[in-house]
């Protein structure tokens, strides 16, 4: 089996199964793109798609050998991209949750482009659920989350604590760092992130723990909504304190402890166990690693 083999298979997936389309982007015929897809089906004495009418489905085994498929030819690139850029490894793919990458990662990618200006850093800020789709799929190298994983191909190092917040306007329910029961809490309207993202799924759980579980009135992608909705008297809502640290400053909302209840949280570095950390990554994980532990000065020892 060859590595062209995988491209072919996985440019198929690529192209919603559909032959005319692959064969166009990949500028090879139709019958030569079918013998490839033969060839591995017989090799590996398995259907990688099936056969209904004259579509192509990807089967179960299909599915379970693209995960594979694909970190393998992200291997492979990788390998070619250094042995002809030694020096510079040219382009580190980051996810970010949307709490890291409004407060930190700009200053994690000022501190690092400074040393390496020949790095291009892409990134892209989603829900946490949808990083770990993207590190599955290899379309990021690393990502930057708070969120909870669900994949054992993955690789995560904590590296920040960090907490949520319950909120309530300052005319009530409750009053300015009062504690409340667990009980009176869950009786609350809530005003919550959406499903997916690091926030909700950690608050989520944390109801869970204490015996509860929150249905939300509100969902929203924005902080800025859900504040605003939460100052208005709407209801109320549980944040990262990092993100509403200003409206908290200004008195714009009321900060309340729910007793029994735990928001405390850590960060997380996370990677595919497969992916290869050429010297470049290594020194942005390095990075972020060290950030937070050294009052604003950027230290690089140790962690590989």
């Amino acid at each position: 089996m060859t590595i062209r083999h995988l491209k072919i298979f996985l440019s198929l997936i690529d192209n919603s199964s559909n032959m005319t389309k692959t064969a166009e982007v990949l500028n090879i015929t139709q019958p030569a793109l079918s013998i490839a897809i033969r060839e591995m089906e017989q090799y590996y004495g398995v259907l990688l798609f099936d056969r209904i009418g004259r579509h192509l489905v990807l089967s179960e085994a299909g599915r379970r050998y693209a995960e594979r498929a694909r970190h393998i030819v992200s291997l492979f690139d990788e390998m070619e991209r250094s042995m002809r850029n030694w020096e510079e490894d040219g382009t580190i793919r980051v996810g970010s949750s949307i709490t890291i990458g409004t407060r930190f990662l700009p200053s994690y990618i000022r501190s690092f482009s400074s040393r390496h200006p020949g790095l291009d850093i892409r990134v892209i800020v989603d829900q946490s659920s949808r990083l770990e789709r993207c590190l599955l799929n290899d379309t990021i190298d690393i990502a930057l989350t708070e969120g909870l994983l669900t994949s054992s191909e993955l690789i995560a190092a904590e590296y920040m604590d960090d907490s949520l917040v319950a909120l309530c306007s300052p005319s009530g329910p409750f009053k300015n760092g009062e504690r409340v029961s667990v009980k009176d809490f869950s009786r609350c309207r809530f005003l919550l992130r959406e499903k997916g993202s690091g926030t909700r799924d950690e608050f989520d759980a944390a109801a869970l723990r204490a015996g509860f579980k929150a249905s939300p009135s509100w969902e929203s992608i924005s902080t800025t909504a859900l504040v605003e909705a939460t100052i208005a008297g709407l209801g109320i809502t549980v944040l990262p304190y990092r993100l509403v640290e200003d409206a908290i400053k200004r008195k714009l909302v009321s900060v309340f402890h729910v007793e029994g209840l735990d928001l405390t949280r850590r960060f997380r570095l996370v990677y595919h166990k497969d992916k290869f950390l050429h010297p470049g990554l290594k020194e942005f994980i390095s990075l972020v690693m060290d950030f937070s532990h050294s009052d604003g000065e950027i230290s690089f020892h140790g962690l590989f």
